[in-house]
């Protein structure tokens, strides 16, 4: 047992509402790990629609882990979106040129958030909506139509808007151990063999696969 293709883009046949993005996405802005994949009736090869406002001019980046599960109608904003708001208008009159491109703000003047992270074994519910500079942590769970505008802890579930820590999914000692094992970066071959002890909730099952690992 060797598990799925990751190059396959529809890895479930007679499926296609869930694709492995990575093979869908050519944006360089845009960087998507093995067996991410987002599920869409209405198109889930179509992914890059739900990255609103990612500009080469500007040079921020989408990064997402292996083994996230995306829903349906989940947006990234990136920072294209922001408009400079120190001034007494936020109006962008620069971008309609014919004499107002003379008004265009500094790049610094722009509120500029960075890079989009999201880690591995990511869930992110339906209609959430992830905000520019957000880092998501490994095993989060997003809650659907959520609005996460600040980074979110690895192994927590967050929800609401904005959204807020509703709890986390094991105590401090669990979650330490679960990232020093990082058993997403294992080659697939023993994910494979180990799929078992990855879906279940015994750490020291686990431990024992990362040490036979090595």
């Amino acid at each position: 047992m060797v598990g799925p293709d990751p190059r396959n883009p529809f890895p479930m046949e007679g499926f296609p509402q869930v694709c492995f993005i990575q093979n869908r996405v050519n944006n360089p802005q845009i960087e998507i790990g093995d067996f991410t994949y987002y599920d869409d009736p209405d198109g889930a090869d179509n992914f890059e629609r739900n990255v609103l406002y990612l500009f080469p001019f500007i040079g921020d980046r989408l990064v997402i882990g292996k083994f996230c599960a995306i829903a349906r109608g989940v947006k990234f904003i990136m920072n294209g979106a922001n408009h400079k708001l120190s001034g007494f208008s936020t109006y962008p009159f620069q971008i309609f040129g014919n004499g107002w491109e003379s008004a265009m703000p500094a790049p610094d003047e722009f509120p500029y958030k960075g890079d989009t992270r999201i880690g591995h074994n990511v869930r992110i519910g339906y209609d959430s909506l992830i905000m520019p500079g957000v880092t998501i942590g490994h095993g989060a769970i997003i809650s659907a139509r959520s609005v996460v505008t600040r980074d979110v802890a690895p192994y927590s579930v967050v929800g609401g808007n904005p959204a807020q820590p509703l709890k986390q999914r094991f105590d401090d000692r669990v979650i330490g151990q679960l990232l020093a094992i990082a058993w997403w970066d294992w080659p697939v071959e023993r994910i494979s063999r180990h799929l078992k002890a990855i879906m279940a909730a015994d750490l020291e099952a686990l431990q024992r696969c990362a040490d036979a690992v090595g």
